[in-house]
């Protein structure tokens, strides 16, 4: 088990991790989830023994390891930027962190060839990094720390650089390699679909925060705050300022009935959130409000439509499925559903949340 309490990073006057406080327990997949610069890295360096906190204690089995360096930790660290012995082929490679071990030549064997084949890279154990392509090479990276055998595995981003159908078939595979260890593995992404993919507990950071950190589903069915929700939101969720006055929420001259179940909201300011999924342009069968928006650009996949839209002075996105037809400045109607919103208070904490089937 590994647990953070009150950890605390700063570089001169600048905070890089603020009072961070985590649970990570045995055999455990947990994901990192937050933007560039959000504290992913700096808080992985400190688990890792990288650097060392300016306040707070890392324990691991109980012990205080928070000054222990990272040679004298049973830790296993991938990044972004995979990195490999250019000159040693991949089975030397995967095997190099066993042979620093001593251990034995047959229980090498055994390790190198079944994280092979989990990483499907038994074709290549007899070549060097160079002549492989960087999907390969990034497997390698991953398969050495498999091998290991640490207590904890830091993944820092390490899809980011890989191609996307390679991205998406490793994203499958890896709860699958994770389930096979007892290690606590700690998965850093700036993308919430590989939050969800990957399953497990997520934290969401902000500005080297932990805003919430719970179970994946839980963490985006019922986000802590209107932060925890704009980050586990891509694009991020739109946001609306309304005024609830009887019983109606009003934003400029539109209003949606307030639902059954908050009936006994105070008056006053809140916020509304949707995320883009859900943003519609053609009337639902339920309660609804209507918003007349102007395009502002249209972003098309194949398989997806992000529309971009302004309405009064909110700039929102619908993420539509296929292909949709709208022109630079036309006038659409978009609609927020009643079952589909999340509420806020004025302190941006969740006053209400979304069954989980309006979620899907």
């Amino acid at each position: 088990m590994l647990v953070l309490q009150n950890i605390s990073k700063k570089f001169g006057n600048d905070t890089h991790i603020n009072d961070v406080s985590m649970t990570l327990e045995k055999g455990s997949v947990n994901v990192l989830l937050g933007p560039t610069l959000s504290g992913k890295t700096s808080l992985m360096r400190l688990m890792a023994g990288l650097d060392r906190p300016t306040s707070g204690s890392i324990l691991m089995n109980g012990n205080n390891v928070a000054g222990l360096p990272v040679q004298k930790r049973n830790v296993a660290m991938v990044y972004q930027q995979f990195i490999n012995y250019p000159a040693m082929s991949v089975y030397e490679n995967i095997a190099s962190p066993m042979r620093v071990k001593g251990i034995n030549q047959a229980t090498i064997d055994r390790r190198v060839n079944e994280a092979a084949e989990l990483l499907k890279l038994t074709p290549y154990l007899n070549r060097t990094p160079l002549n492989l392509s960087g999907g390969q090479q990034q497997r390698t990276a991953l398969a050495r720390a498999l091998v290991k055998d640490a207590e904890l595995v830091l993944l820092d981003e390490p899809l980011a650089n890989l191609d996307y159908k390679l991205r998406e078939e490793l994203r499958v595979e890896l709860p699958k390699i994770f389930a096979q260890t007892g290690a606590i593995f700690l998965y850093a992404t700036t993308e919430p679909q590989e939050a969800l993919l990957l399953g497990g507990k997520t934290a969401t950071l902000h500005e080297g925060q932990v805003t919430q950190f719970d179970t994946t589903i839980d963490v985006y069915n019922r986000p802590s705050d209107l932060l925890t929700a704009q980050t586990f939101s891509d694009p991020p969720m739109n946001i609306f300022s309304v005024v609830k006055a009887g019983g109606e929420f009003s934003f400029h001259d539109n209003s949606i009935e307030v639902p059954k179940n908050m009936s006994g909201l105070a008056e006053g300011n809140y916020k509304i959130g949707i995320r883009p999924h859900h943003m519609q342009l053609e009337k639902p069968s339920g309660k609804s409000m209507k918003l007349d928006c102007k395009v502002s650009t249209t972003e098309i996949t194949g398989s997806e439509s992000f529309i971009h839209l302004k309405s009064e002075d909110v700039n929102m996105v619908a993420l539509m499925h296929g292909v949709h037809r709208v022109e630079i400045g036309d006038t659409v109607p978009a609609y927020l559903d009643q079952k589909s919103l999340f509420i806020f208070d004025q302190n941006e904490n969740l006053v209400s949340a979304p069954s989980v089937d309006s979620q899907s």
